[in-house]
């Protein structure tokens, strides 16, 4: 029988192009909602982390009060691209991307390898606990003063294979001005991992207040330009900070020195009468991935099987975001010291305040001995008693505060941070300087938290805001009195920079 118009008869081919074309319009539409819904770029492959492209939220950043002169809009500009940022050395990509393949363990990182460490605070690498996990090589240098403080420096310029860019004295950001131009303000950050940041991120969030502040000064025509550096490396502690401080920070004669750390000391074994042995137990589907090794290697290249991921680790586990069983413990807060107006001379502080105490004397004497100005920031830490998490997208979190700080309790920790801060702010206070309380005004959410002290690249931004806002009053302060700029000494003192050498290592052998 002829086939009509009205009765054509379809092609089997046609018909299944026609599914194939309609499933994959369909997915493509569903992809580039859930990215647009979980803050990715629509055309990003692989796709970057959605807590780490996360933005702010609405209302969020009118939480923050503003200085005067302070334009809003300046919070979602970005420094330009670093000038000194060229490509890894080929040697340095293959042992990072074998080290990436064949991890040691997870104590030394590939980054590790790069690193310039100190010759006395190494000694014999080989016997060394940590350097003895390197991979055939180490980069040594001489510290000037003979002491073990701090560990490592970053060797200078040099680009890394997981994007660090370093300038003349290893310190992450763009090149120092030298010499120092007469019209130049500048302001050096001190601190650990939570101030260079994730060595991935474009920008550490002292590179933003540097931007932000030279757009207020354009904005108010202002003959001032502000050179901000960021001299902070992760692991540090407040004696190493304080060393980095005394040997590499002072022969720079900053205007100011801003200073943010708070978690690497943090002990809460100072209030435990007796710290119960044991590791922390998972409930149960908290540990490895249910999904299949294919679906969670294309959630990095689908937002959308992403979610998938994500519900059937949600439907084979029964955790519900909450604090982890932990056994019992006393605790036992020193006597006689006021919880809400911490003594400072109170000979035995907690979570060690009074080592941090001790290195922040030695700063602001370092400091005085040549003018220099120094403030102090509160810590941020994402926990709260009570605190329920997305046990999915803030895994990170549950980890840090249930694994790395087992077994103390959310409501112990919450406890030592905001005492950790007041008795920050009092120092400040006592002893005159500016005090930047971001932990008191960045937002308590956890999409602004990698884990429970590093923030996400949105948390970063808003901590450079805080700081920006917080620094202004004491610039307009010493630039209504002409104290700033001050003048370098002359000659200028060269940049205490340091000559690595490369050393190979057979430590199976010795």
């Amino acid at each position: 029988m002829a086939t009509t118009p009205g009765n054509r008869r379809s092609s089997p081919l046609a018909d299944t192009l026609l599914i194939v074309v309609s499933l994959v319009i369909s997915f493509a539409f569903a992809e580039g909602v859930v990215r647009v819904l979980n803050g990715q770029p629509l055309f990003a492959f692989p796709l970057p982390d959605p807590v780490e492209t996360a933005s702010v939220k609405p209302g969020q950043l009118e939480q923050i009060p503003l200085a005067p002169g302070v334009d809003p809009a300046w919070f979602a500009k970005d420094p330009p691209p670093l000038p000194n940022r060229g490509k890894p050395p080929e040697e340095w990509q293959k042992i990072f991307d074998e080290m990436k393949r064949h991890p040691v363990n997870n104590e030394f990182q590939p980054f590790d390898a790069f690193k310039a460490w100190n010759s006395v605070f190494a000694g014999d690498p080989c016997k060394h606990r940590f350097l003895k996990l390197a991979p055939g090589q180490l980069y040594l240098y001489d510290p000037p003063d003979g002491q073990p403080t701090p560990p490592y420096r970053f060797p200078a310029n040099s680009t890394f294979p997981d994007r660090l860019v370093t300038n003349q004295m290893g310190w992450r950001g763009p090149p120092i001005e030298v010499p120092r131009g007469p019209r130049t303000i500048r302001i050096v950050f001190v601190g650990s991992s939570t101030v260079i940041e994730g060595h991935f991120v474009p920008y550490s969030y002292p590179e933003f207040v540097g931007y932000w502040l030279n757009l207020w000064a354009q904005a108010k025509k202002l003959d001032v330009r502000f050179e901000v550096l960021n001299s902070a490396r992760e692991s540090n502690v407040s004696t190493d900070i304080a060393a980095i401080v005394k040997t590499e920070v002072l022969p720079l004669h900053p205007d100011l020195v801003v200073y943010y750390e708070g978690g690497n000391q943090f002990r809460p074994d100072s209030i435990v009468e007796k710290v119960p042995e044991g590791k922390a137990v998972r409930p149960p589907g908290s540990g490895a991935s249910v999904s299949p090794e294919w679906l969670r290697e294309a959630s990095r290249w689908s937002a959308l099987l992403g979610r998938v991921q994500a519900a059937i680790g949600l439907a084979a586990s029964d955790m519900d975001g909450k604090e982890w069983p932990k056994p019992d413990y006393k605790v036992v807060w020193p006597a006689g010291l006021d919880e809400q107006n911490p003594d400072l001379a109170y000979p035995n502080l907690p979570v060690s305040l009074n080592v941090i105490q001790h290195d922040l004397d030695a700063i602001r004497a370092d400091l005085a001995t040549i003018g220099s100005d120094f403030a102090l920031s509160s810590f941020a830490w994402m926990v709260k008693d009570g605190l329920v998490l997305d046990p999915i997208r803030h895994r990170y979190i549950i980890e840090q505060l249930n694994v790395s700080n087992y077994p103390y309790r959310y409501r112990d920790l919450e406890r030592l941070a905001k005492f950790e801060n007041r008795l920050f702010a009092k120092y400040a206070a006592t002893h005159g300087l500016t005090f930047i309380d971001i932990a008191g005004q960045l937002p308590f959410d956890p999409d602004l938290f990698l884990d429970a002290v590093h923030t996400s690249y949105a948390g970063t931004r808003m901590r450079g805001w805080i700081t920006f806002n917080a620094l202004i009053p004491l610039i307009e302060k010493h630039l209504a009195d002409k104290s700033w700029p001050r003048p370098m000494p002359t000659p200028e003192p060269a940049l205490p920079t340091i000559a690595p050498r490369k050393v190979t290592l057979d430590c199976k052998a010795s």
